[in-house]
């Protein structure tokens, strides 16, 4: 039970990143878009090296029992992508309008921390040659409100699965759980700006900005509590234990899923929002990290 605890606590603390982020939205004078572009460059590495040389092969592992050499090899390949799937059907849901992913200018942060800067149009701003809208018309604070929900929404259903990948992590391998619970934890943290923004454009308000922003980040965690007891009830056995051809299909998922949040969504941030060879310098300080993590361990 103290495995159980210690893996909750993780995924907690991967989610609540969410709130940091909304912090330094409140009280950084300056958004460091060179240390958000590697640090999500970071997370991308040890995700990316932490799925191809450890979870993926733990999936074949826990396979080969139940499904022998070769079967295990072809049921974990179906896993892999299978996890990649069922990630990218939940991208689809998103708005391409609401990316939560997306980093905002320092144009747009500007009025958090400074009362008589111009709110500006959230909307139009990326887009040269829009014609400002007044941010104090209702209509136009509607529109904000909705996009922040929209986007607390969106990272909420996203953060479900990755909530359940931190938790099995940390669960089967407590030192690998920390690592990926680093890592989610360093790509929540644009996500809590992005809630954050636009709810407080909408508002005025602060603290309903932060709660949206923390609430977002909680689907981790519950996340990870409802898809561990929906385990537990369709798949295990009668002393509890989850059979281990089980937890190779779901390794093999966690596996996909990370991959895709890396390839998809983090390395584009940090790619678009970095200097140089910032994405590449943290990409690859992220493998080196878990590699000798890893190494360590061993």
């Amino acid at each position: 039970m103290r495995d159980v605890w210690f893996a909750f606590g993780l995924t907690l603390f991967a989610g609540m990143a969410t709130a940091i982020g909304s912090v330094i939205a409140f009280t950084a004078k300056r958004t460091n878009y060179r240390f958000l572009s590697v640090a999500t460059g970071f997370s991308a590495g040890v995700m990316l090296y932490v799925s191809f040389v450890e979870i993926f092969y733990k999936g074949v592992a826990s396979l080969v029992e139940r499904f022998g050499e070769t079967g295990a090899h072809w049921v974990n390949a179906g896993s892999f992508f299978g996890g990649m799937l069922l990630i990218g059907l939940i991208d689809n849901l998103i708005p391409a309008g609401e990316n939560p992913h997306e980093i905002h200018s320092e144009a747009e942060t500007l009025p958090l921390h400074d009362s008589l800067a111009t709110l500006p149009d959230y909307e139009t701003l990326s887009k040269p040659g829009t014609r400002s809208v007044d941010t104090h018309d209702h209509h136009a604070k509607h529109k904000l409100m909705r996009m922040g929900l929209f986007t607390a929404l969106a990272i909420g259903i996203h953060n479900f699965p990755e909530g359940l990948a931190t938790f099995l992590a940390a669960l089967q391998n407590p030192s690998l759980g920390v690592a990926i619970a680093i890592a989610i934890a360093l790509h929540n943290i644009p996500e809590g700006i992005s809630v954050s923004v636009p709810i407080f454009y909408a508002t005025g308000n602060r603290k309903k900005a932060f709660f949206y922003s923390v609430l977002s980040g909680i689907s981790e965690p519950v996340g990870a509590i409802i898809g561990y007891v929906a385990i537990r009830l369709f798949f295990g056995s009668n002393g509890g234990m989850i059979p281990s051809e089980v937890m190779g299909v779901l390794f093999g998922g966690v596996a996909g899923i990370m991959v895709y949040i890396s390839l998809d969504e983090l390395l584009p941030t940090s790619r678009a929002y970095g200097k140089g060879h910032d994405s590449l310098f943290g990409l690859v300080a992220g493998m080196l990290v878990m590699a000798l993590s890893l190494l360590l361990m061993k």
